[in-house]
């Protein structure tokens, strides 16, 4: 199944499934619970972001070759950063640079999401993937600026701007994949791919960051787990650094899911 999460002319919010053929139908009830595919068509308006999280999990250093170019050593444990509700942003709409509390290193980030369909607590790693409702395209966006060196000594005022976690375009089963340690992943920056690798590469592959996170921890439906990110980092280019700047167009590539594109402004005034 290939779900997507629409608003229609009305503003309404729907689900909806994807069809081989022809238009996405509209869905009646709640994909984390019971639904059904109705025969009628998707009147959709505005794409959204195919879930709506229920909290969002970072895993930090979850490539080999970036931990590489990072210059840091291979953790022995996940490492758990949290992104909060707010970071949340539809495909086609902005990447907001922030200006208020300002950052010049602003970073793109393509990752794997894995968003929970039932809950969960002290999962192995064998039963882990049971509780994956589906996977789609993130971009874990970072100011590394506030990440690095005006954090305090942890990740999440880097991590945790308005728009820094856009998702989509669409959710995508297991069912309809190769698997989700077995996928290429690639951001394409103005139209120039600059990661291109694949999750084979992960430290900890997903069964095992669900075994860990969920590890006396409830994780529960809507639960979003960004995965880690590979080489190929804005912070890491050479011989400077590639930020984020507007008008830019960052897009996220996954086999199987699909592409989530992103422009990039300065964040609005507030009013």
């Amino acid at each position: 199944m290939k779900f997507i999460r629409y608003s229609d002319s009305a503003g309404r919010i729907h689900y909806g499934a994807e069809q081989p053929t022809g238009p996405a139908l509209r869905i009646d009830g709640d994909i984390f619970g019971q639904y059904r595919v109705t025969p009628e068509p998707a009147g959709v308006a505005k794409l959204l972001a195919p879930v709506a999280p229920t909290q969002i999990l970072g895993v930090g250093l979850n490539y080999r070759h970036h931990a590489k170019e990072s210059g840091m050593k291979v953790p022995e444990q996940p490492v758990l950063f949290v992104k909060g509700l707010n970071t949340l942003q539809n495909p086609g709409d902005p990447i907001w640079i922030p200006t208020h509390l300002a950052s010049e290193e602003v970073d793109y980030e393509c990752e794997l999401a894995v968003v929970i369909g039932r809950a969960c607590k002290n999962v192995t790693r064998a039963r882990a993937l049971d509780y994956v409702l589906g996977l789609t395209c993130a971009n874990d966006v970072s100011a590394r600026d506030w990440q690095i060196k005006r954090g305090g000594g942890q990740w999440c005022r880097g991590k945790f701007f308005d728009t820094f976690c856009p998702l989509g375009p669409r959710l995508v089963t297991l069912d309809e994949v190769p698997g989700p340690n077995q996928l290429k992943v690639a951001t394409h920056l103005n139209g120039v791919t600059v990661q291109d690798w694949t999750t084979s590469d992960m430290i900890f592959d997903v069964a095992t960051l669900i075994e860990f996170l969920s590890g006396s921890t409830t994780l529960v439906p809507g639960t979003v787990i960004l995965t880690g990110t590979p080489h190929g980092v804005g912070m890491a280019a050479k011989p400077q650094p590639r930020w984020l700047k507007p008008g830019d167009e960052v897009t996220i590539e996954i086999e199987g899911i699909g592409r989530l594109t992103n422009p990039v402004a300065l964040e609005p005034k507030s009013t």
